[in-house]
């Protein structure tokens, strides 16, 4: 069994997140989150404006919502 005898500055990437006209690249995993998040609030706000005691309802709206935000990113922002 080896050790690791390498420095902690081997374990950063220090290369700028640009692309190659120069602006900055959101990484992936910030990205999903605030994908993820915004989903939230729209369920959530649909939820308490539109279908707040109709249970059925509700779920079958924060299911098409769901779909909806999942052919958004299929569609759109996934990258091959």
């Amino acid at each position: 069994m080896s050790a690791w005898r390498g420095s902690s500055s081997d374990l950063v990437d220090s290369r700028p997140l640009t692309t190659s006209e120069g602006a900055l690249e959101m990484p992936k995993t910030a990205f999903l989150v605030l994908y993820i998040l915004v989903l939230i609030a729209v369920v959530v706000g649909v939820d308490l404006l539109f279908f707040r005691n109709l249970f059925w309802e509700r779920l079958m709206a924060n299911v098409g919502i769901v779909l909806v935000f999942a052919a958004f990113y299929l569609r759109f922002l996934r990258k091959p």
